[in-house]
Order: C-alpha cells, then structure tokens, then sequence
C-alpha cells in the first residue's frame, strides 16, 4: 500500500510509541552520552522501530535520528526523529514524553507526527493543516491563548543567555502577571500550542534541523500559531531561539518582555 508523506510521519510515530508504552514502568537500562545525559533501551528501540517504517515506505530518503545520527542518502527528503523527547521524565516515570517524527524537503518540513504514547494522543500535519488522532479518529486542532499557560525550555544550552534567559523571564512581574509558567521538559508542549493547551512555548538556541522540536514547529505553523525566532525575526535566522505563541497579541507581549533583557 503507497502512503503519503503524512501518513508515514504517523505509522512511525505510532511505532515508536507503542515501544515507549511497553517500557514506561520498567527498569530500563541506560546508556550514557554525556555526563548529564543518557539513552535508554526504550530511546534506542523505538527509534529503530520508526527506522522500519520508514526504510519500508521511503526507502530512498535520509535519515536523522536523535540515537543513531545519520544513514541513507544526503538528498533533499530527510526524516528527523527524536524517538523518545522527555527520556529523564521517562526514566523516573513521569508520563511526559513525545516521540516526534518530521520529513524535512526543500519546500520545508511538509509531514510530522508528534505522539503521546502514554495518553493515547498523536498530533500530526501533512503542512496544510493540523489534527489530534485519538482512537483513531482525527479532529482539527486550532491554538488559543485562553489557558495563558507559557511553557518554558529551562535546559541548557543557552547560546544567548547575555540577551537572553528563560529564568529572568519568569521573574519579570508583568509576565507573572499576564502568563502562567510551566516547565514541561519535553516537547510535547510545542505541539500542545498549536492543540490550544499552551499559550506559548519559548526557548533559547539553535533549532534548525532539531530532531527535537522540527515536528512540533511543524505543527505549530499548519494550526496558525504565530512562530517566530526569540527576537521576532524569521525563524532559524539571526540568534535563533523560538517564541511560538497562539495569537499576535499574546507573541507581541512575550516578545516585548524577552527584547527588555537584551
């Protein structure tokens, strides 16, 4: 059977999410990248899972995935994955995570899935629009700013933090008293502005080509979110970092507080 782009992203995503569901709860092994992070045996498996559907489908098309780095052709379709966003929520069995899977083309990233596995949610796009799968039926999703809820990416790196940090924005009082913060430690919250949960995600660094955060901006773009780098510019110029908001309004207020630090 030929699937589109779209539905790769998701039978991909829905691979590596019933690998993550199978390992959430149990002892996992881990497997050290640096001194801060790690791999589990449920990163490693799910991502060679959505390796599978994706050689079976598009067997032609790169591969960037966030365990096993680079494979198959440097052509213009690569597929980013982050098999397991969330993997130190993961391992002390906090049930937030998301296993995120975008194809990257010359046009940009024109499919994605982004999946809880552990809420039985799957967000995708196929670039002209957003939906929420839940037991297999698919409805539209919209942003909205109605929750204030702004998560914010506390981890590290921060390439900009003399202009920049996501501490000193939540300790600015009239973000205090506009904005709800949260910390998510995953990016299932990017998808969740587009899904309307959050008002905004914001986050310093570099996010071209991130395995991490391509399906979520993805998303966020298809559902009209307002999605801009850290300064407003165009996204993945200048400084980088992210500032996805559900409306104009909501984006000009956080993008006002996050220019009062530079």
């Amino acid at each position: 059977m030929i699937l589109s782009d779209a539905e790769v992203a998701v039978a991909a995503a829905e691979a590596g999410a019933a690998v993550v569901r199978r390992y959430y709860g149990e002892p996992v092994e881990h497997h050290a990248k640096s001194h801060r992070d790690f791999a589990t045996t449920a990163d490693l498996e799910a991502e060679q899972a959505i390796l599978e559907v994706i050689r079976a489908h598009r067997p032609d098309d790169g591969f960037l995935g966030e365990e096993s780095g680079h494979s198959g052709p440097d052509g213009e379709r690569q597929w980013l994955v982050d098999p397991l966003c969330g993997t130190l929520n993961f391992a002390v069995s906090t049930p937030l995570v998301a296993v995120n899977v975008a194809l990257r083309t010359a046009a940009g990233v024109t499919a994605a899935a982004s999946a809880d596995p552990l809420a039985g949610e799957l967000f995708w796009t196929d670039g002209t629009g957003a939906w929420l799968r839940r037991n297999g039926l698919d409805s539209a999703v919209r942003p909205s700013a109605d929750s204030l809820l702004v998560d914010l990416n506390l981890d590290p790196p921060f390439p900009n933090s003399a202009l920049f940090r996501a501490t000193t924005l939540v300790a600015d009082q009239e973000f205090i008293d506009g904005f709800g913060p949260r910390v998510l430690s995953t990016t299932l919250a990017v998808a969740w502005v587009a899904a309307g949960r959050r008002a905004a995600y914001v986050t310093d660094g570099n996010l071209a080509d991130s395995v991490h955060f391509a399906a979520g901006l993805a998303l966020c773009q298809a559902a009209g979110a307002v999605v801009t780098g850290i300064h407003g510019q165009p996204l993945h110029t200048g400084i980088g970092g992210l500032l996805a908001a559900a409306d104009a309004a909501t984006h000009e207020t956080l993008l006002r507080l996050v220019r009062k630090q530079g």
